[in-house]
Order: structure tokens, then sequence, then C-alpha cells
């Protein structure tokens, strides 16, 4: 819980934590260009972000961990606006930041910050629009 506090303030809960991180990508996507509105064809617009800023000079080169928080943040809120469902979340857990669980309605779950380290680390192949197209299906 150290992490968001030097990240984003004093916090309340994750929970929280987690709505304002996503309200504030959404601010910094759509300064530097990018759809942020919460649906499934935004997070193209995720991919895209990875794809441009993951250089060297790139966004993501600096405050990778506010950023990444804040990337997953969005996709666990967009699922749950898309498919219905919860965060699960464990504010007494070291690692509660990364180990926040999404649980849509139709009973998938998954971790959305941990997809988006993913994305950032192994490309494309870790897509998360075609990750979230496929929790519909599950």
């Amino acid at each position: 819980m150290g992490f968001l506090n030097r990240l984003f303030g004093r916090k309340k809960s994750l929970e929280s934590d987690i709505r304002v991180a996503s309200d504030w990508i959404v601010t910094a996507l759509r300064s530097s260009g990018y759809h942020a509105d919460y649906s499934l064809e935004s997070m193209k617009e995720i991919d895209r972000f990875f794809d441009e800023q993951n250089t060297p000079s790139g966004i993501l080169a600096q405050n990778r961990g506010k950023i990444l928080f804040a990337l997953g943040a969005y996709v666990g809120q967009t699922a749950i606006k898309l498919y219905g469902g919860e965060w699960i979340t464990d504010d007494k857990a070291p690692d509660s930041e990364v180990t926040a669980m999404v649980r849509l309605a139709n009973g998938a779950m998954f971790y959305p910050v941990v997809r988006c380290m993913k994305r950032y680390q192994l490309g494309t192949e870790e897509s998360v629009y075609a990750y979230l197209a496929l929790l519909s299906t599950k």
C-alpha cells in the first residue's frame, strides 16, 4: 500500500485508488492523443499506447509503475463496465496493487495490472484488446 501512497497521495482504500488512477490515466491518455472512453475499442488505443510509448524516449520510460498501475485500473474498470463484475482487493496484502483482481459477472477472473505488465514486457502478443474481447466469451 505504500507504493500508491507515494504515487497518488494519501489513500483511503485500494478500490478508491483504482478509481482515481483510472480517471487520471483517461485524462493523461486523452491529452496525449489516445481515445479513452471505457469501450472495448479503446483497448486498441491501450495497445497502441504500449506500441508507441514503450521506447527509451517514450512516456513509459518515466513513472512506469504509476502508469502501469493506472493502465491496469483503466482496463479493469473497462471490463467491469462492459461485462459487469467487481474488483477483488486486499488492502493488507503487500503486493495488493499488482494482485488486485477483477471478477466478471460471467465468473471469469483476471488481474488487470498483471495483464498490463505482461503487455509492457512481452509486446503485441499480449494484446489487451484481444484479451478483453475473449473475456466476454468465458
